[in-house]
């Protein structure tokens, strides 16, 4: 009996060594599992109290996309090469965060403008040379910030673990360290990108979509990279924080469309709020450009190099934020309250509203945090999952901002 109950624990601890590995080696999908837990607790009431934000999104941390780019990827891709990788990361963006708190949506930005063009390669980071141009010196990518942020961190994990973390990992995980600093929800993300030996310039001027498209070409854009309307809609809440300048809606105050009015459609409080932040000016008496590029705001080509709003003196500020309203956990529902009221500062934003399709999922997240939460989540996920290029397909960069030789 004896013998018998020795190989019943040498049978068990195979058993948890094998299982162990094979987490280790391929990771653990708890996406139905988690899912499910959640849907029916929502459904049943059972998770009601949304003021214990913490707890809840931890719910939501092993949440996955079915998506093939995703399938490529896994967790803790450097647990062997590059162990303390994600602490690093974790650590440097803490700590830049307490003096700039202002690169956590400059990080959002970043990704953006580099997973929205030919996917999450970390070109947007490429310096141009002898052989091709930079996407950095595409009009809407003029303005881009934190690419310092990204510099240090690989010069510090390059100390550590050379040529072993790629610059497209270091910028999707950078992002979300500095999302949940902000008050956004924390999440897991699968690593094993790699950085891509091109840029694509032309591309990013083109298809980067305006602060003052219309929702139908919002929507245009995002579908044709496999977002729905509402991902669409759940990604925008982003825009909760950060800052953006008269520049960019000016008109919409004082010349909407060439009427000389302002936007009938903004909150006329709001709108006498804004003209005492941004006074009339000869630029805004002129109706804006057809749409331009750039979903953070941008200017055409032209006005970049001619009237570039973020550095000029008299081009005033506006806290997207407004100074934080409502606290940090109120991360992306401030957002959606505030398109209720037309209170919208970009064009684009307030657009969510001219659909029955994106109004409704304005007013689901406006009311319900935990809603939007869980959705962020798997939309930021998606997004940073993109196109990814794995394996043999890219390379890990030395230096961010050039190929390897």
């Amino acid at each position: 009996m004896k013998f018998v109950g020795a190989n019943k624990i040498t049978f068990v601890t195979c058993f948890v060594l094998a299982l162990s590995i094979y987490v280790a080696l391929h990771g653990f999908n708890l996406h139905g599992v988690i899912l499910s837990f959640t849907q029916d607790s929502l459904r049943n009431g059972s998770v009601s109290d949304q003021s214990d934000f913490v707890s809840k999104d931890q719910l939501y941390l092993a949440i996955d996309d079915d998506d093939e780019d995703v399938s490529r990827l896994r967790y803790d891709y450097y647990g062997v090469s590059c162990p303390f990788a994600e602490k690093i990361i974790g650590n440097a963006v803490n700590e830049i965060y307490k003096a700039r708190p202002g690169i956590a949506p400059s990080l959002i930005r970043l990704l953006f403008h580099d997973c929205f063009i030919e996917g999450c390669d970390a070109s947007v980071l490429l310096d141009a040379d002898e052989s091709q141009s930079s996407e950095k010196e595409a009009p809407p990518n003029l303005s881009l910030k934190a690419l310092d942020v990204i510099a240090s961190i690989k010069s510090e994990l390059e100390r550590t673990c050379p040529g072993v973390v790629s610059c497209a990992d270091i910028l999707v995980m950078s992002t979300r360290e500095a999302l949940a600093l902000a008050g956004g929800p924390s999440y897991t993300l699968k690593t094993g990108r790699k950085d891509s030996l091109f840029t694509f310039k032309d591309i990013a001027e083109r298809e980067l979509p305006s602060p003052r498209s219309t929702l139908s070409q919002i929507l245009a854009s995002f579908a044709s990279r496999g977002f729905s309307a509402q991902e669409t809609v759940t990604l925008l809440g982003a825009h909760s924080i950060g800052i953006t300048h008269c520049t960019f809606f000016k008109d919409r105050l004082y010349n909407f469309s060439g009427t000389d009015n302002p936007d009938p459609e903004l909150n006329p409080g709001f709108l006498q709020e804004l003209k005492t932040k941004c006074p009339f000016s000869a630029s805004a008496s002129s109706p804006s450009p057809c749409p331009d590029t750039g979903f953070a705001p941008s200017l055409s080509a032209s006005d970049y190099h001619s009237n570039y709003g973020l550095s000029s003196e008299n081009d005033g500020v506006i806290d997207l934020s407004f100074n934080n309203e409502g606290g940090p956990l109120n991360f992306g529902s401030r957002y959606y309250r505030r398109l209720l009221q037309n209170k919208g500062v970009m064009y684009a934003d307030q657009q969510l509203m001219a659909s029955e399709e994106t109004a409704t999922w304005v007013r689901a997240y406006s009311s319900d945090p935990l809603l939007f939460r869980r959705d962020f989540i798997k939309a930021m996920v998606k997004l940073s999952s993109y196109h990814v290029l794995t394996g043999p397909l890219g390379q890990v960069r030395t230096n961010c901002s050039k190929v390897l030789a």
